[in-house]
Formats: structure tokens, sequence, C-alpha cells
């Protein structure tokens, strides 16, 4: 792509380079450490959620047809989803997280997690006081 039009369109293409952000008052849920225009640009959800899946399988390690077994789709098609070259439905993405024993939500936690970390938005790893005062929450 060139910096003269988006391929498919007749509108100009984004610079290249850094772009200043608006930095967040205080380092917190959401935060934002540092961010480039182009860095964020190539973030696929699938190819994210391919290679978490990949990641939790390998860890197991289960092999591709002992998990397209169980979950229930093709091994074919599971590949290519660990590869990030299909999007998964939310049916299938349930499928695979059941055959893997893996909550869905923990698995989309990490998609969130690493994604966040590529736009370079600060995840933190605990609950934000402030939260905690505007909900009237307790710990423990």
């Amino acid at each position: 792509m060139n910096n003269v039009t988006h391929p498919r369109t007749t509108r100009p293409a984004r610079p290249t380079g850094r772009v200043p952000m608006r930095q967040a008052s205080a380092a917190g849920h959401g935060a934002v450490v540092e961010s480039t225009t182009n860095k964020h640009e190539n973030i696929l959800l699938r190819r994210e959620i391919g290679e978490v899946l990949r990641s939790v399988r390998q860890h197991q390690g289960r092999t591709l047809r002992e998990v397209s077994s169980q979950a229930r789709v093709s091994l074919g098609y599971l590949s290519e989803v660990e590869r990030g070259q299909k999007e998964a439905s939310s049916e299938l993405l349930a499928s695979i997280c059941q055959a893997l024993d893996a909550p869905l939500s923990a698995v989309l936690r990490e998609v969130s997690d690493r994604i966040a970390l590529a736009e370079g938005v600060a995840v933190p790893d605990t609950v934000p006081e402030e939260l905690i005062r505007q909900q009237g929450l307790t710990l423990r």
C-alpha cells in the first residue's frame, strides 16, 4: 500500500509514523502507554483468537486431531482457525473452548489483553481502586 490512496477507496491513506495520543491522567485501566498509527492497524481478531487457542492446546500437549474430534469440527478448519485464516463463529469458538476445557471468558480475556498490549493500552492486573469506590465494593 502506498501513502497516496487506500487500496480499495479513493481516500488518502493514513500517514506512517507516530501519532500523539491523549494520555490518561493516571496510569490505570485504559491508560495509553504508547501508540503508533500502523502498529495496531494490522491487528486481526481472528489471528489473536487463533494464537490463543493454539497456545492453550499446545500447553495441554494435545493434537489438532484430538481437539477437532472432541469439538466436532474438521481438522482442516480448526487448523485454519488457529492460523487466523478463518473467522470462528461464536458457536464454534464455544465448542473449541469446551473441547479444550478452557472457559470461553478466559480465552476472550487473553485475546483482549493481547490486543490491548498491541494497541499500547495498559491493562491493570487488579480492579482499579476508582471502580471499587464507585461500585461501593469491598475487598475480601
